[in-house]
């Protein structure tokens, strides 16, 4: 119990100590605006690198059919993203044609 409890304690520590040194300095740092230009592109690069594995190897291997519900739900999404730029509607249209995909190919 002892081991476990320290080992809890000391990811604490190391998580906390580092998250906030940043924030303690953020006011003080300025970074250049080039620098800031390219880390607004982080999230939707890291984003990608998660959800197109997922899309196109559901089951582990590439998948590229268009009996592959999450491909399909995937592109459509996509395309509402482009059209609605609404990220609420792109959600629910995406799990909607998942999900109506999904009840299609079930026997």
């Amino acid at each position: 119990m002892t081991n476990e409890l320290f080992l809890i304690i000391g990811m604490f520590i190391a998580t906390f100590s580092t998250r906030f040194v940043l924030f303690a300095m953020a006011d003080r740092i300025q970074f250049p605006s080039w620098l800031s230009q390219a880390l607004g592109y982080v999230p939707p690069v890291v984003l990608t690198a998660i959800i197109i594995p997922a899309v196109v190897m559901p089951k582990g291997e590439v998948w590229l059919d268009w009996d592959n519900a999450w491909l399909i739900a995937a592109v459509v999404a996509a395309l509402t993203s482009l059209i609605s730029r609404n990220l609420l509607i792109t959600i629910v249209t995406g799990m909607f044609i998942f999900l109506l995909v999904r009840l299609v190919q079930s026997p």
